[in-house]
């Protein structure tokens, strides 16, 4: 009986055996029109597959061109792919219809590989390529997505061409920004980039990215070969097998795109999170401010906060018989919107602002403290054999509030930066103290207490600041005052300069022949740590750098406005041009790197680090050979099997042997 146990505890146990994987990719077996054929009139096509098949992501992945301006009905039906055109076919003209990748078989998933469909209406059919890449004029970021289309050379090339042109061809660009315009005519065109949002194929909205070119392109094509590696497992690779194919050129087009300044502008929300103020933001950067006229109040007690550009404006209520008194405020806004012809002109909207917390209840939340505190003071007072000293109630006056950053230890070229909770009317100097550690004693130090532009409740303290020493900064009450009347608590803090040794520094030596490059390094998230301009000769120095890993980019301010500039396609004015530096940069404390760049030895497509490039490649799809998977399982599985029989199923062995069990 015991002996019938253990060969049934070292039997095997699995499950049924399923039958072969289909590992193969859909393979056409005939089309009707037939695949390149000429003459052809039929607007409805079908492809015929060796297997059941279906389309992922057609309506992102496959387009047609020429492009159409109603589009196609692109559906899979069992083992066929079914295309119906409905624009009037051009005569003398090829059409290709790209799917890319969206081909696969139904069960397994299987991707056909990228595959391209195409015929003729007239005699010949026409079968050269121009590929490239499109980044993001501001970043290098590749654009996905975005349509790249053809125009022939002769065509006039003026500020209306893309508004008012279809594509002669068009393609759309993969995850890497990567694309193929297939099925073109042998000749020379001009290129373009168009993010088309309302399926027309032109430019007729400031939403829509663009790129443009005036570069001719002029088509060619060699006879190439290409090495294709077989992989007899993800390891090991059994041969190189040199594929011939043909070349076709240009293939490295890079177009920049970007939006255009002037945004449509419109009124996009407004919120009024407390009594004390409102905002109102729009979608695009305004030249003026709109105008209030108060229906339940007087709008002269409004104080007008915007941002920069005027696309966010705060309003701070200065009169509190409307802010405390009123949970409504009822107004007629007017302001400039861009109307349905794309001009800039005046629209009005009554719009009821409602503050999200009452002021009732925010005095009901005051009025509870000051009771409780009073509370708490008659309790101590009756624990207390002497009269307790006056106190004052802190919850009685609303103080101004005052926040700084950074606080506890600073950069040598940091400042510190003061913001209230309210716009402020008045900052008394005569108030501030401001010293610093010399031994053990505190002494005045030279210091500058400014406005911060753009920011009515914002103040920054700038001083000549020493390495590792300590400084001081004390307000006294009342300090600061604010629109609303309300006063500063006294104010103390206390900071520290890092050390030298703490950084390091970049030399760059940006070998470029123009003047106004601006020089930029960028973190592990592609964001601003530090910006220089360069001087006449092309040298940027940054000092006071913490360790880390730096990118680099540059641009080149054409107009000398300290920022990058967009194009204009009506002006023929392409972006300011970016570059970026093609690898990062270690820096180590008390190091000082020397860097010589030249920014155009490295074509722009590939000079983006993929470290801090946003948009990613998109997986590959390959076909994984699970027959061979389950082979291998199945092994793995038998050898894991036989080890333990043999370590078990023999008397002499450890569960056996005279310490294991005994009998």
């Amino acid at each position: 009986m015991f002996l019938m146990l253990v060969v049934m505890a070292c039997a095997s146990i699995g499950s049924p055996d399923g039958g072969i994987y289909d590992v193969n990719p859909p393979k056409v077996v005939s089309s009707n029109p037939g695949y390149r054929s000429v003459s052809n009139a039929k607007k409805k096509i079908s492809i015929l597959f060796d297997e059941f098949i279906k389309l992922e992501n057609a309506s992102e992945k496959v387009i047609v061109s020429p492009p159409q301006i109603e589009a196609a009905n692109i559906r899979a039906e069992g083992k066929k792919v079914k295309i119906t055109l409905y624009d009037s076919l051009q005569a003398n003209t090829t059409y290709t219809i790209d799917f890319s990748d969206a081909i696969q078989d139904n069960n397994e998933g299987n991707p056909m590989g990228n595959y391209t469909f195409s015929f003729s209406t007239g005699e010949e059919i026409d079968t050269m390529e121009i590929s490239g890449t499109v980044l993001n004029a501001q970043d290098l970021e590749p654009v996905k997505g975005i349509l790249v289309g053809l125009y022939p050379a002769d065509s006039t090339f003026n500020d209306t061409l893309l508004s008012s042109t279809p594509f002669l061809r068009v393609s759309r660009t993969n995850s890497s920004g990567r694309f193929s315009i297939k099925g073109v005519k042998n000749g020379s065109y001009r290129a373009f980039a168009l993010k088309d949002a309302d399926g027309d194929f032109l430019f007729n909205q400031k939403s829509e990215m663009i790129a443009f070119d005036t570069t001719i392109l002029t088509t060619s094509s060699k006879p190439d070969v290409r090495m294709d590696t077989i992989w007899r497992d993800s390891t090991h690779y059994d041969s190189i097998r040199v594929i011939p194919y043909t070349h076709f050129l240009p293939d490295d087009v890079v177009l920049l795109a970007f939006l255009e300044e002037g945004q449509d502008l419109h009124l996009l929300k407004t919120e009024r999170p407390e009594p004390d103020f409102f905002k109102l933001y729009f979608t695009a950067p305004a030249d003026s401010l709109p105008t209030i006229e108060g229906l339940n109040f007087d709008a002269s007690c409004l104080l007008a906060e915007p941002t920069e550009n005027n696309d966010t404006i705060t309003y701070w209520i200065t009169d509190t018989t409307y802010s405390h008194q009123q949970d409504t405020l009822s107004l007629v806004l007017t302001y400039l919107e861009t109307d349905t012809l794309g001009k800039l002109s005046p629209h009005s909207d009554t719009l009821d602002l409602v503050s999200k917390q009452p002021y009732e209840k925010i005095r009901k939340e005051k009025q509870k403290q000051i009771d409780d505190w009073n509370k708490e003071r008659e309790k101590r007072q009756k624990k207390s054999k002497e009269p307790l000293p006056p106190e004052e109630n802190p919850y009685e006056k609303t103080w101004l509030e005052i926040s700084a950053k950074p606080t506890g230890t600073l950069d040598p070229n940091q400042n510190m930066r003061f913001t209230a909770k309210e716009p402020l009317a008045k900052v008394d100097t005569s108030l501030i103290h401001f010293t610093m550690k010399e031994d053990t004693t505190w002494v005045d130090a030279p210091y500058l207490f400014l406005p911060v532009e753009h920011d009515l409740s914002s103040y920054m303290l700038y001083a000549e600041w020493e390495p590792e020493r300590q400084y001081r900064f004390e307000a006294d009450s009342a300090a600061f005052r604010s629109i609303m009347g309300n006063e500063s608590k006294s104010l103390k803090q206390e900071f520290k300069i890092k050390g030298m040794e703490e950084y390091g520094s970049i030399f760059v030596n940006v070998i470029l022949p123009d003047t106004g490059v601006v020089v930029q390094l960028m973190n592990k998230s592609d964001k601003l740590v530090a910006e220089v301009r360069a001087d006449s000769t092309g040298r940027a120095d940054f000092y006071y750098l913490k360790a880390a890993e730096y990118y680099m980019r540059c641009y080149i301010d054409r107009n000398g406005n300290n920022k990058w500039d967009t194009g204009n396609y009506a002006e023929g004015l392409q972006p300011e041009e970016v570059f970026y530096f093609p690898k990062p940069m270690n820096l180590k404390a008390q190091w000082d790197l020397e860097q010589d760049w030249n920014v155009r030895s490295i074509d722009r497509s590939k000079q983006k680090p993929l470290a801090i490039t946003k948009q990613k490649p998109d997986k590959k799809k390959s076909t994984t050979d699970r027959n061979k998977q389950r082979e291998e399982e199945r092994r793995n599985a038998k050898k894991g099997s036989s080890s333990r029989q043999s370590g078990s199923s023999g008397f002499g062995g450890s569960s056996f042997g005279g310490g294991g069990m005994g009998f």
